[in-house]
C-alpha cells in the first residue's frame, strides 16, 4: 500500500495532486491502519458531460448516436488517469453518470440533447448527493432552438445537485466559455495546445484541482476572473506550433504559479457557429483577488496585442495550385488538406468538390499516374457494392452528397474494389476503389483519417504515396510527423476558412478580424459570481 503514496517520477509535481493534498491522500490509503485517521472522509464525485464541436453553417445535423455515450463503470476508458489503482481514483468516491463524445459535424437536435441531458439528470439524481462534479464538455455544442447549449445544460445540473457542489469544467480551447457557463462553473480550465496533445492531461488537471480543493477543505475559490476578447479565429490560424500562439500559450503556465492562483486558461473560441457566446475568452481562477484580476487582464492584453500576428499553420493555396505543387513536388507524401469540409471541425465530411477536381484531372486517370490516396468520402451506395463484388471486382455508384451538396452533387463513382474493412468505429465499412491512379477510400459513415494504421489496416502506404488527401485543417501528430510538404487548400464546405465569406447574424460585433478597425477594447476583468452565491 506504501508505494501507492509515490508519485509517478514520469510527471512533474505539478500535474498531479500538491504536496499538501499527497499526505491526505497516503492517510486515505491506509485508512483503517490508524484509529486517528479512521474519520477520513472521501469526496464523492460524479462524472458528466456532453463534447462536440458543432458547424451552424452546415446542413448536417447530429443525433444521439453521434455522442457514443457511456455510462456508469464504462466512462472511466475516457481517463486513463482514472484508472482502479491511480491516485486520483483511489482519493475519492467516484460516480460516472453519462459521458458522451462526438465526431465533429451539424448542429445537435433538440430531440438529441434533451434525450442525452435527460438521461444524464436521471443518472446524476440516483447518486446524489455530490461534493463534487467533473464536467468533462468540448464547449462547441450546438443545439436547435437553443442559445449556449453548454450553460443551459451546467445550470440544469445546477439546479439538480445544488450549489454546495463543486463543479470542475474540462474544455477544449476552441470551445465557447458564456458568462453562464462561468457562473455556474467553479473550476475551470481548457487545453493548451492545438493540436490538443494534451488533452489528457487538461482532463487530469481539472480532476486534480477539484480533489484539491474538495480534500484540503478550502472549497470554491473566492475569485473568478472572465474576459471576453472580440476575436474570432479558426483553429488553423491559432496553432500553438507556431507564432504567436506558441508564445501566447506558454504565458499560461507561470501565472498558474503565482501565489493565490489555481487556475488559468485562454479559449480561442469557435469561429464557425453564429452565437453570440463565439469569440475568444481569458479565465484565471483563484483565492487571491488582485493575483486574479491583474493575471487575467495581462492574458488578454496579450492575446489582444498579437492578433494581427496569427496566420494560417502552413501554406494554402487554392486547391488547383495545391495539386500543381504537389506534382512538382519530390517530397513523399504531399499532403493536401481539404479544409473547408474537415469533419473534425464540423464539417459534413461529405462534400464531393475536391475529390470531383481529382477525378477531372488529366495527370491522375492513368493507373499509371502519381499515385493519389483520398481519405475520405461517405458513400452507403458504394460500400454495398463493393460488398458484393468483393475485392477485385469492378463496381460503380454514388459517393457523397447526401449531408452536403450545395457545392457539388454525388459522384458516380466507377473504379476497382482493392480492399475491404469491416469494425470501425466510425466508418463501420470501409472500401478502398481504384480510380486511375486515385485509390478513393469509401466510407459508410463518414470517418476522420488521422493515423497511418487508418490507412495501412486498407492496405494502402500512405508514407510513399506522391499525393496525399486528407478532410482536415493542421494536420494531426501522426500525419504532421510523416509528412514530406503540405498545403492547405481553401475548399468550400461547412467549414470554410474564410470567415468573411459566411454569414454571421448574431455574433457580437464589432469582431475581429471581421471588422478589422478596433483600436481599442475593454480588457477589464469582470468577477463572475461563486456559484452560492447566485
Amino acid at each position: 500500500m506504501a508505494k501507492l503514496c509515490i508519485f509517478n517520477k514520469n510527471k512533474p509535481m505539478k500535474s498531479l495532486l500538491n504536496k499538501s493534498l499527497h499526505l491526505i491522500l497516503c492517510a486515505i490509503l491506509v485508512y483503517g491502519c490508524n484509529s486517528n485517521i479512521s474519520k477520513i472522509k472521501k469526496p464523492r464525485i460524479a462524472i458528466a458531460g456532453l463534447a462536440i464541436e458543432s458547424s451552424t453553417f452546415s446542413p448536417a445535423r447530429s443525433g444521439v448516436d453521434a455522442f457514443l455515450a457511456r455510462e456508469g463503470k464504462d466512462v472511466f476508458k475516457y481517463y486513463p488517469f482514472l484508472s482502479e489503482e491511480s491516485e486520483q481514483r483511489i482519493a475519492a468516491d467516484w460516480v460516472p453518470t453519462l459521458r458522451g463524445h462526438a465526431l465533429p459535424g451539424g448542429m445537435v437536435t433538440k430531440k438529441a440533447y434533451d434525450s442525452l441531458v435527460g438521461k444524464t439528470l436521471g443518472l446524476l439524481e440516483k447518486g446524489m448527493p455530490y461534493d463534487g462534479l467533473f464536467f468533462d464538455i468540448h464547449g462547441a455544442m450546438s443545439v436547435e432552438g437553443i442559445e449556449d447549449p453548454e450553460g443551459d445544460f451546467i445550470a440544469k445540473i445546477r439546479v439538480l445537485i445544488g450549489t454546495e457542489t463543486l463543479i470542475s469544467t474540462s474544455m477544449d480551447l476552441h470551445g465557447n466559455v458564456s458568462e453562464r457557463l462561468a457562473r455556474h462553473s467553479d473550476l475551470i480550465t481548457c487545453y493548451r495546445m492545438a493540436p490538443h496533445e494534451d488533452a489528457l492531461e487538461s482532463k487530469q488537471r481539472a480532476v486534480d484541482n477539484l480533489l484539491e480543493r474538495l480534500i484540503s477543505g478550502k472549497g470554491r475559490p473566492k475569485f473568478k476572473a472572465w474576459i471576453p476578447i472580440p476575436i474570432l479565429l479558426p483553429g488553423e490560424k491559432t496553432s500553438t506550433r507556431i507564432e504567436p500562439g506558441k508564445s501566447l500559450y506558454a504565458k499560461v503556465q507561470p501565472v498558474t504559479e503565482k501565489e493565490g492562483v489555481i487556475d488559468a486558461a485562454i479559449w480561442i473560441g469557435y469561429a464557425w457557429a453564429d452565437e453570440a457566446r463565439n469569440h475568444a475568452v481569458v479565465m484565471v481562477t483563484g483565492d487571491d483577488k488582485l493575483a486574479v484580476t491583474e493575471s487575467a487582464e495581462t492574458l488578454a492584453q496579450a492575446f489582444w496585442d498579437v492578433r494581427k500576428q496569427f496566420e494560417f499553420v502552413a501554406p494554402t493555396a487554392t486547391l488547383e495550385k495545391s495539386v500543381k505543387l504537389a506534382l512538382k513536388s519530390k517530397k513523399k507524401p504531399f499532403i493536401i488538406s481539404d479544409m473547408g469540409d474537415n469533419p473534425t471541425a464540423g464539417g459534413a465530411g461529405d462534400v464531393t468538390w475536391t475529390l470531383r477536381e481529382l477525378l477531372a484531372n488529366k495527370a491522375f486517370q492513368k493507373k499509371s499516374g502519381p499515385t493519389v490516396i483520398y481519405a475520405s468520402i461517405p458513400g452507403p451506395e458504394m460500400i454495398e457494392a463493393a460488398l458484393a463484388a468483393g475485392v477485385g471486382g469492378m463496381v460503380s455508384a454514388h459517393v457523397g452528397a447526401l449531408v452536403d451538396n450545395r457545392f457539388s452533387p454525388p459522384i458516380l463513382l466507377k473504379g476497382v474494389v482493392e480492399a475491404i474493412y469491416k469494425g470501425d468505429v466510425h466508418a463501420e465499412i470501409e472500401a478502398v476503389v481504384s480510380v486511375g491512379s486515385i485509390k478513393v477510400i469509401v466510407t459508410k459513415k463518414r470517418k476522420p483519417y488521422h493515423h497511418v494504421k487508418d490507412f495501412t489496416q486498407l492496405g494502402l502506404s500512405p508514407k510513399v504515396a506522391d499525393v496525399l488527401v486528407v478532410k482536415i485543417g493542421y494536420l494531426v501528430p501522426e500525419l504532421y510527423d510523416m509528412r514530406g510538404d503540405w498545403i492547405m487548400a481553401l475548399t468550400p464546405g461547412g467549414v470554410d476558412q474564410d470567415l468573411e465569406r459566411l454569414e454571421y447574424k448574431h455574433i457580437k460585433r464589432p469582431m475581429f478580424p471581421l471588422d478589422k478597425e478596433m483600436d481599442s477594447v475593454n480588457l477589464k476583468a469582470l468577477l463572475i459570481p461563486a456559484s452560492d452565491a447566485l
